[in-house]
Order: structure tokens, then sequence, then C-alpha cells
């Protein structure tokens, strides 16, 4: 932590980080005081469901990105892509609309939109065509498919990743290329001694949830290693589990906070998915907690071995608002074991890692986009604290807290109810 420093920027950029104690020339620019704020680099949402403009209508798209900005998140990874993405991107790009950097994926590759390994492949090309950052696979795909899919897009040079497929397995997914493990999905199936249980649904639950005391750990180091050796990422979502999957009862969470921010309907549609679990009698806190727990010694293990982690809440998804849900998860990733100063990496240093521009963004240094964010505590000693930033500055740009919570006022009268 360096004190009483100021940042110069110039075009987007910052052109010089020095002491206060040293000169500084001020003539013809514009000072901002920080008045003892803490400067750091701002968060990330790695693993978001970006609306689609429906009818050219951007609404909810706006929304977004101005959700995400308000509460310091300025790098965004799309994980379900449309066309109506690419043009976002290029307008956030072009300065037309205010939000995070993006990175966009194509729609997904899973067992419903993939019919061949040949279809698959044509799929992979037209999407590397058109734009997008990268890959996204759901489950369903045969191995065969999977195959396809990989090979063309190591060809292409387009990164992959997502879901595992119960046909392909993690080792399979691990070894072909998988860039990103979303949800750590995969694993527990890995360590599951009779695999037969984990194909029925009725048995596994929902992300074999209810298999978790039949896991295998002595497989798990193997499984780390597999990681590392193929230097793939994890994706954890934290919060999707705990909300969404969780024992507490979807109705109590119509009418918290950040759910001012979302339509009564995209509530009502989020309470009617977490609802038919609840009434099967999944969602009760004697299958909840222990897959919460093997879930967190998953992740603490992962990331203790070295396995690179980003910052994910899966937003908007069940009960996780755009940008909100972000800090939800940065509790869970607390109370699970990770440090403070590992927590603030997921969603900085690490995120430009993950598309090979390390060192172009996410940091605060000499050359590196003006993208950062004022608070008023030391984030290290206090999380709470970006939770609530006095400023965001997003390419030079400069959003004071009258102005995020203009914006979210706006966007909380279009969802009066």
């Amino acid at each position: 932590m360096l004190a009483n420093q100021s940042i110069l920027v110039e075009n987007g950029k910052i052109l010089k980080i020095s002491s206060m104690t040293s000169s500084f020339d001020s003539s013809g620019n514009q000072v901002i005081d920080g008045d003892g704020a803490y400067v750091y680099p701002g968060l990330a949402e790695f693993h978001s469901h970006i609306p689609i403009a429906q009818n050219g209508d951007t609404q909810l798209q706006e929304e977004a990105m101005w959700l995400y900005l308000a509460n310091g998140v300025l790098r965004v990874r799309g994980m379900i892509g449309h066309q109506s993405h690419l043009t976002l991107r290029n307008r956030v790009e072009s300065g037309e609309v205010d939000g995070p950097r993006l990175f966009v994926s194509g729609p997904s590759f899973s067992g419903s939109s993939v019919s061949s390994p040949a279809q698959a492949v044509q799929m992979v090309k037209d999407e590397k065509a058109a734009g997008y950052d990268h890959l996204k696979l759901h489950p369903g795909l045969s191995m065969e498919e999977f195959m396809a899919i990989s090979k063309t897009a190591k060809e292409l040079d387009i990164p992959f990743g997502g879901h595992v497929s119960l046909d392909v397995g993690l080792e399979a997914s691990l070894k072909n290329g998988y860039k990103s493990i979303e949800h750590m999905d995969g694993y527990i199936e890995a360590m599951i001694p009779d695999y037969s249980r984990v194909l029925d649904p009725n048995i596994a639950g929902p992300f074999t949830m209810l298999l978790v005391e039949e896991v295998d750990l002595s497989k798990l180091p193997g499984l780390i290693n597999l990681t590392l050796e193929n230097g793939a990422w994890i994706a954890p979502t934290l919060t999707l589990f705990d909300r969404y999957f969780g024992s507490k009862p979807a109705e109590e969470y119509r009418n918290i906070p950040e759910m001012k921010y979302m339509s009564a309907e995209q509530v009502q549609s989020w309470i009617n998915a977490k609802t038919p679990y609840e009434e099967k009698g999944i969602l009760t806190a004697k299958n909840v907690q222990p897959n919460l727990e093997f879930r967190n010694k998953l992740f603490m293990a992962l990331h203790d071995a070295g396995v690179p982690v980003l910052m994910t809440s899966d937003s908007p998804q069940v009960f996780n608002v755009p940008g909100f849900s972000i800090h939800h998860e940065i509790e869970l990733m607390s109370n699970a074991g990770m440090s403070t100063y590992e927590i603030l990496k997921t969603g900085s240093v690490n995120p430009a890692r993950y598309f090979d521009q390390e060192g172009e963004w996410g940091v605060i240094k000499e050359g590196a986009s003006a993208d950062f964010v004022l608070v008023e505590k030391n984030p290290l000693e206090d999380l709470n604290t970006l939770r609530e930033p006095v400023m965001v500055v997003m390419k030079g740009q400069i959003y004071d807290r009258k102005e995020l919570k203009k914006q979210l006022d706006r966007i909380e009268a279009n969802h009066k109810r």
C-alpha cells in the first residue's frame, strides 16, 4: 500500500503515478482530491449472463452495465452469448454506452444446440468469425462432439470452457483444452466411485449435490495435478450454490434490498426456478450443508495448490443481481478461507491474465488502462468498503458517488412495484 499518491490520467490511460511530495504539474488538468480514499483496480464478474436485447430494446443490458459499475465491477465475461452482446460490446468500447470492459461468448454448445461433430465444427468457425471472445460449453455433449469442438477451437485459437458433460468427464475436458471450469463442475463427479449414480439425476441431484458424502478424496490430488498441468482455471460461483441450491426458501429472497433493481417478472422467474427443488425435498439443510461445506473445501484445495481463480457469481442468475452478487461472492470466498489479497487478485490481475492481457488493465501502474475504484477504507483490512465506491474510473471516465446513486435510483424507478 502506497500512501499519498497522485495518479495522472490522459486519454484513458494512467500516464504517471507519483508521490504527492514530488513536483506535480497540474496546470491545465482537472484535479480531483481523493480526500484520503484508497484506490484499487476494481472487481470482475467473470461468469455473467448479459441480458439479451429483445427486438432492439437494450434497456436491461444498459441497466446491467450500470449495476456493475455502481458496485466497482469493471470487467465482465459473458457466458451465454447472443448477437446483441457483440453490439453492446462495441457500444461500450466506443463510449456510446457506459459500462465495464466486456468479453463475450457465443451461443452455447450443448446437447440441444449441437446435433453432430460436423455441425459443432461449423458452429465454432461461425462464432470465431463473428468476433466472440470465447466459447461456452453446456452439458449434454457427446465425446465425439466435444473432441470436434476442442480440435477446431484450438486450431482457430479461441478459448473455451464451461460445464463438464457427463459423457466427457473432467479428465478429458482438462486434457483437451478447457480453459475454465465453471462452477468447479466435474470435480465431484470425478471422485464418485460408482459413476452410474452420477448419471441418474434423481440420485445425484443438481450438480451432484446429493452425493458429496460418497466422494473418494484420495482422487483429489490427481485431479488437482491434472488441472495444474493443463493450465485450467476455476470459476467457483459460490453464491450460486448458496442462493439457488441453498436451504433458504426462495420466497425469502423476493424482497431483499438489491431485488429492487430487478423487474418483478425476473424475481418471480427466479422463485419459480428454485421452488421445484424445494417441493421435491432436495434443498433441506440436511442435504445442502454438506454440499456447501464440501465445495468450500474443494475451492480452497484447488486455490492452495495454485490453480488460478476467477471472481465469478453467475449474474443475473437466480437471486444474484449484477454487481451486488459479487460482494456476496467475496464474502463467501473469505468465509471459505481465501485471503483478502488473493480475493482482490481474482477480480483484477487474474482476469487480465486469463485473456493474456496482463498489465494492460486490472492493475494500477503507468501505461495501464485507467480502470480503478476509490473506496473509503483499506480494502485489505475491510472488504465491506468495496460495497460503497466513492468513485469509479473506467478508461479515464469518472463516475462519482452522486452519479452512481442517480443511476441506481433510475433503475429502481424503472422496476417500481
